[in-house]
């Protein structure tokens, strides 16, 4: 789905991201608004390369969306350390996709759904390694990413705020996979700077 299509579904996918959160007492406070979301949605739909993919049956259950990473490194800005040369390789021969957003309805299978998604977007556009950024209070996020495959190599700092995020990749293909070996590490450590 390219950003034209997208444009017209943004109702549905702000009642998508709504119904795809979590409600909790605890956890209410930290999650995005209807507005944020928004905001956010129609940033990346303005990025050249957007992309986005869609499940559903009568109605939307899901989607997941992002664009290619431009091959001057911009999106590893605020990277704490150095970053791993063969991510630097990838991104600047135009590999790696950033996926922003993975959104599902709550079902037994979302888990499921989320993860076909994800690939889905990624070989659609044949890129060589996935990248994304997650805060490191969504727990829940970070230990999906991590069952399916993704790998935390950093934390990368977003000057607004001075926010946080864990970084994550997923590797695509066993030639970039062998080049990844070894990047897997403990999620509260940082790279030498």
């Amino acid at each position: 789905m390219n950003r034209w299509l997208a444009q017209g579904l943004v109702g549905e996918l702000a009642d998508l991201h709504v119904d795809s959160r979590e409600t909790s007492a605890a956890e209410a406070y930290r999650s995005r608004s209807r507005l944020d979301f928004l905001n956010r949605l129609t940033g990346d739909i303005r990025r050249p390369g957007f992309a986005m993919v869609i499940a559903e049956t009568d109605h939307l259950v899901g989607c997941a969306f992002g664009f290619p990473v431009r091959s001057d490194g911009f999106w590893w800005l605020g990277f704490d350390g150095a970053l791993p040369q063969s991510i630097e390789q990838l991104t600047a021969a135009g590999g790696v996709f950033a996926i922003t957003s993975i959104l599902v309805q709550p079902h037994p299978q979302d888990q499921d759904v989320a993860r076909r998604l994800q690939e889905r977007l990624l070989s659609d556009h044949q890129a060589s390694l996935g990248a994304t950024l997650v805060d490191p209070d969504d727990h829940p996020a970070l230990a999906s990413l991590r069952s399916w495959g993704w790998l935390d190599v950093g934390e990368v700092w977003r000057p607004v705020g001075t926010t946080m995020f864990r970084a994550l990749v997923f590797p695509l293909g066993k030639r970039t996979t062998a080049r990844l070996t070894g990047l897997a590490r403990d999620a509260w450590t940082r790279w030498p700077g």
